[in-house]
Formats: structure tokens, sequence, C-alpha cells
């Protein structure tokens, strides 16, 4: 009876965890499809709006289960002096890390290249989901890389702070 019981437990601890590995890399992400138009968008330095850019080779995945999921690459033929005078320059961008599996999102090559300065984040989108920005880098090279970052108007409201000046109501404030 002792060596069942063990072995019923050892095979629910290895059943248990390899669904929630499944899970977590696996079962809520979705294949974004491209609608070739707004899938990606900076915003302009003087309007403050997001407006598309010219793109190709777009790859996305996405999941419900939080806007931090949000990952796409793409290519542009763009040039950097043209997008750096047109588009707002986002400030302290962190990628975030993509599974395993969706092989063009590489957070710590991405990282890297920002931090040496052979790519610039632009603001996508403020807000595209309450206290996330759309992020959007772009390298020398014109390989193009979108992701959701938290915003200080997201800390401040997830913290249960005040949200500082010029943010828009959280969300449960609207009710």
């Amino acid at each position: 009876m002792g060596k069942f019981l063990v072995i019923f437990l050892a095979a629910s601890a290895i059943a248990a965890g390899a669904g929630m590995y499944y899970l977590q890399v696996y079962a809520f992400y979705e294949e974004v499809q491209a609608d070739n138009v707004t899938d990606v968008q900076l915003t302009t330095l003087g309007a403050g709006v997001p407006e598309p850019i010219l793109y190709e080779a777009f790859e996305a995945i996405d999941a419900d289960s939080s806007p931090l999921r949000y990952r796409a690459c793409f290519r542009t033929s763009m040039s950097q002096a043209m997008l750096t005078e047109t588009y707002e320059l986002y400030d302290d961008p962190i990628p975030n890390n993509a599974p395993g599996w969706f092989e063009c999102f590489d957070a710590q090559a991405l990282g890297a290249a920002l931090e040496a300065g052979e790519a610039t984040a632009f603001m996508g989108e403020f807000n595209v989901a309450y206290g996330f920005d759309r992020v959007v880098a772009i390298g020398d090279d014109g390989q193009g890389f979108v992701w959701h970052q938290i915003n200080a108007c997201g800390e401040a409201a997830f913290d249960g702070d005040p949200v500082p000046e010029g943010c828009p109501p959280p969300p449960e404030a609207e009710q």
C-alpha cells in the first residue's frame, strides 16, 4: 500500500507540473492575424495619436489572460532618422521574455540592442489596455518588435495608490 501511495503522489506531482508548464507556455497563446494596416502603429510627436507605419513579415501572439503576453515581430523599410523625427520615443523600454517557441522575439538580444543604441524604442500606443503601453522597438536594420509594458498609471493603480496626473481614471473608478 505504501509503494502505491508514493507512486500515486509522484505521478500526480509530475502530471500537475507538466500541466502547469503547458498552461503557462502554450495553452493561452493565440496567433494574431495581421490586418495589414494597424498591426504596427507609432504615436506621432505633434498630434500624440497612433498612426500605422510601413511594415511586412508581421508575426504576433497574444493571450486574453494578461495584456503583458502580447509580442510581435516585423520588418520596416522606414529609416531610423525619419522615425525619430516623426514619432515619440519611449523612455525606459524593458522587453518581456516571449515563450521559447515564438522564435522571432528574443528579449535579451533586443534589450542589449536597445542599450547599445542599435535599436530605438517608440511609443506605440499609450494605455492600449489600462495601465499598459504598447512599445515598438526598431533596429537599425529595420527589424522591429512590439510588446506591452506597464506604465506609471498602471503601477500606481495596481498598487492601490492614487494615479499620477494625466492618467485616465482606473477602470474601477469609472463604474
